[in-house]
Formats: C-alpha cells, structure tokens, sequence
C-alpha cells in the first residue's frame, strides 16, 4: 500500500470547513483528492455514487481497458494497477475500483460522501456547498470534477433520461447554479457517445461543458467564481486518461501554490 502515514484530519461535520471539496469521483477528482492529500490537505470528495468511485469513461466496452490504459505515472491509477498486478489480482474493471475505494479510503485526509451538489455560494474566504440531501458543506477552495454529469442526458431508443451515465443522475440543479453565475455551459464535440457492452443496447449521452472563455489564464480557475476551479470531462475540449492525470496533477500545484497550468 502507499498511503501516508499522517493522522486523520477530515471531519463529517456540516460546519467543518475543508481545505478543498471535490465535487465528483471520477478519473479526475479521485486523483487531485489523493494528491492533495497526500500533500497534507483535509479533502472532502463528493460522489453521488460511492461504489462506482474512479470509474473510468467506457471500461465495458474493452476487457483490456484498465491493463493498456494510459495511466500517468505516479498517479494513483498507475499505482493501483501495478499493485493489484503484482499481488496476482484482477485487473477487471469492479474489482480494480474495490481496491482504488480502499486506497482512498485509507488515505489519511479524505473524507469520502455520498450526496449531490445542487450549489455554490462564495463568501468572502470560503464556499458554501448547497447538497441534494440538505446539508451545507464549507470548503476554502472547491474543484469541479463532474465529468459527464452536467444536464447529462442520456439515449436509449426512444427513451431520454436525465443521466450522465446508466443508472447515475445528471447534475442539473448544479448546472442551473453555475449559469445563474454568470457562467456558460454549452453542449459540444467533448460530448461522449457511449457504447455499453455488447449484450447491451447501444445508448449516447449528451452533456454540458465550461467553454474554454470561462476559465483563467491558467486553465482551471473559473473567471466568474474566486474559489472554484474545473477539470476533466466537464471542461470544453478533447480528454485522453493521460491529459486528465496530468491536469489533475497541474491543478494540485496550482492549489499548493507551487504554479501548475492545465495541458492544452
């Protein structure tokens, strides 16, 4: 195992107020709370859906997906890989994410909820997170990582749901709060068509992105918000494994204050 050795710092409690809050448990937001962890931060990493943590974008449709992907190195994906390899254990998709959950979960400074952000509300030094479920989470600085999820819609023949994958709800009241800030969310070529597995039906999903003008110089600050940045899927332009690792990388130095720009 790799984790630190730093004793627990993260608390359950509404009133608490974290380092930073990660919204979304995907590639990219599994990776900038394990780095910020590590690095001695108090995370909170919000998933609506705690078993299907750093589920990669479409590991159903190829049974190699997580043993050729191309996972940074160092990153907490490699990581994971290489350790269950070595143990002799299986690199199929559900049982590579059981061992990802018990690394974050054993991860000193995390502290993992089940719940859906419906807002932000900056004042002064701190964000308050409005949640689906009713409490209020406070953060200093707060990283979308949503992927998929903002007004995801998804097709299946003739049947639309709102979803940014099978099964998951779509962030909508969350889209909603970022444009009422001023923000612009559009659909473009960064939206996924998905093929489920083979036995399956086909379906596509459709969802909403920040356009590349709403976001700073250093390619995750967001222009129209003081302490909130964006990475990953949910951002306009074309994601690989490796770019979002590297981004996800890049935005912890930034948030360390160490410089650190998002990858073209």
């Amino acid at each position: 195992m790799f984790t630190t050795n730093l004793p627990p710092r993260s608390q359950p409690q509404s009133h608490h107020l974290y380092d930073v809050a990660v919204v979304g448990a995907g590639l990219a937001g599994c990776e900038v709370a394990w780095r910020l962890a590590r690095a001695g931060r108090d995370v909170l990493l919000v998933s609506q859906a705690l078993d299907t943590l750093g589920n990669l974008y479409q590991p159903a449709d190829d049974p190699q997906a997580i043993p050729q992907a191309d996972f940074a190195p160092g990153s907490l994906f490699a990581q994971v890989r290489q350790n269950v390899a070595a143990a002799g254990g299986s690199l199929e998709s559900w049982a590579f994410h059981r061992h990802l959950k018990a690394e974050l979960e054993g991860t000193s400074g995390i502290h993992l909820l089940q719940s859906c952000i419906t807002g932000l509300d900056e004042t002064g030094d701190e964000v308050a997170l409005s949640s689906w479920e009713g409490p209020t989470l406070r953060a200093s600085k707060v990283v979308l990582a949503v992927g998929a999820f903002l007004k995801g819609r998804l097709l299946m023949g003739d049947t639309l749901e709102e979803a940014g994958r099978l099964s998951e709800v779509a962030y909508d009241f969350l889209a909603d709060d970022l444009a009422a800030h001023g923000l612009y969310l559009g659909y473009d070529s960064g939206s996924a068509q998905l093929s489920s597995a083979p036995e399956s039906a086909h379906y596509e999903v459709r969802f909403q992105v920040l356009t590349g003008g709403e976001l700073a110089d250093n390619g995750f600050a967001l222009r129209r918000l003081d302490h909130t940045y964006a990475l990953g899927r949910c951002v306009a332009g074309t994601h690989t494994y490796r770019s979002v690792l590297d981004n996800a990388a890049s935005l912890v130095r930034l948030l360390l204050g160490e410089g650190g720009t998002a990858s073209p």
